[in-house]
């Protein structure tokens, strides 16, 4: 299957420090989206400063040398675009959206964000009481707070197990000058990546960011990043809830590897979609929750796959035994040749549409850049899937859906000792 019509043109260029600039030409699109990527995420903080990168996150919308934080946000809205961010464990993202004749407003706006914050002492008191207030509203949504403690088990005493939010003690250490030291050594030089997809020029692109981001010195290389170590956990949490959520995750690959190929096939099949094993038994056929799904997580030196469920306290026993039948079946007897193309098809068909999103491909090429240090198409990633044979998906479900090596975690108005026993008779 071919991605597109036409073949979009990349091209590349690093400016005097170090920073790289990416752009795929997309002649037919009348959107253009712009990502500025910090190749610094929660894992590559200070031991004493765990939150900053977040916390840098929302500084630098507060006010830089020639914008107050409304002109920060009236700039692309104004003209009916998207300006945002976003941190991971791994990285962070100061990204917008917006119409091809507006790039370069959007190149500005973003490149002031990286060169001219102020983090004024006022607004870092401020946004330091917002952040604790997005802490306290992540721990009532049980629903993705379960995979805030999945992590923090899964890589315990690792930095993929910090909380990216950071937490209200380790907030109260990180002082207005300790972060903005962190922004002026680390958001410079070969740490960013520019990436900017649709009816763009590439040489303009170059020659703007080289009047901004240019004047910004390499910056200081971050520390090796440590290989962790998974670890099974059970873990119940009893408190007020009316439903109950179960999370199961599993060791898998890391982006790196050639078998995340096949672990998104396997996904695909386990609890990627309505057609999927879960879906189809725990929800259409049992009736036991409304919400479940599975997904994988992968980072550059490991990875998870989560399958989540949210249903009644009385239910946990029954989804449970269902997510882990689920599991050791594919496990055991695999996918066969027709199982096997279909989910392969679903796969393709999903990656072949992101592509006609200029903000996905956006994402995708500052991700490769970061990880690989070079371009990768949809047609190679097509291919690369079109490559899962019955023989190495079945290898790969052998390997990773083992079921023993699996962590699992309940939230919810549940007997923590009852819950807990349940699990270790289900999971071993």
């Amino acid at each position: 299957m071919k991605a597109f019509e036409y073949e979009p043109i990349f091209k590349k260029t690093t400016l005097s420090n170090g920073v790289r600039v990416l752009t795929e030409h997309h002649p037919s699109s009348r959107a253009v989206s712009v990502g500025v990527f910090v190749d610094l995420g929660t894992r590559d903080e200070p031991a004493d400063m765990v939150g900053a990168a977040h916390f840098v996150e929302h500084m630098v919308f507060k006010g830089t040398e020639t914008r107050d934080s409304y002109e920060i946000a009236k700039s692309l809205e104004a003209v009916g675009g998207d300006l945002n961010a976003y941190t991971t464990r791994e990285q962070t993202c100061f990204h917008g959206t917006c119409l091809k004749e507006h790039l370069g407003l959007a190149l500005d706006v973003l490149s002031d964000l990286m060169c001219n914050a102020q983090f004024d002492s006022n607004d870092f008191k401020k946004e330091r009481d917002v952040i604790m207030q997005e802490i306290n509203m992540a721990a009532d949504e049980n629903d993705d707070y379960i995979f805030d403690i999945a992590f923090e088990m899964a890589f315990k005493g690792h930095e993929l197990g910090r909380s990216i939010l950071g937490t209200p003690k380790t907030l109260q250490h990180i002082t207005r000058k300790k972060l903005f030291d962190f922004y002026n050594r680390r958001y410079h030089g070969e740490n960013l990546i520019v990436s900017v997809v649709g009816h763009v020029s590439h040489e303009e692109v170059v020659d703007a960011l080289s009047r901004t981001l240019s004047l910004r010195r390499r910056a200081v290389p971050a520390v090796a990043r440590r290989r962790p170590q998974l670890k099974g956990f059970q873990k119940v949490v009893s408190k007020p809830s009316e439903q109950t959520h179960i999370l199961m995750a599993l060791p898998s690959v890391s982006i790196k590897e050639k078998a995340r190929f096949e672990s998104y096939v396997a996904n695909a099949a386990l609890g990627g979609g309505m057609t999927s094993r879960l879906f189809q038994k725990v929800r259409e056929q049992l009736g036991l929750a409304y919400s479940i799904y599975s997904y994988g997580q992968p980072f550059s030196d490991t990875g998870l796959q989560f399958v989540y469920a949210g249903t009644s306290k009385e239910h946990v026993q029954k989804v449970l035994g269902s997510m882990a039948r689920e599991i050791e079946r594919l496990q055991t007897k695999g996918l066969t040749r027709s199982e096997l193309q279909y989910y392969k098809t679903q796969v393709v068909g999903e990656v072949v549409l992101d592509a006609d999103d200029t903000e996905s491909r956006m994402n995708s090429l500052g991700y490769n850049e970061m990880l690989f240090g070079e371009y990768r198409s949809v047609d190679h990633t097509v291919a690369d899937l079109e490559r899962v044979n019955v023989d190495t998906i079945n290898a790969f479900l052998k390997k990773h859906f083992e079921l023993s090596r699996a962590g699992v975690i309940v939230i919810g108005d549940v007997s923590e000792d009852r819950t807990l026993t349940q699990i270790d008779k289900i999971i071993g």
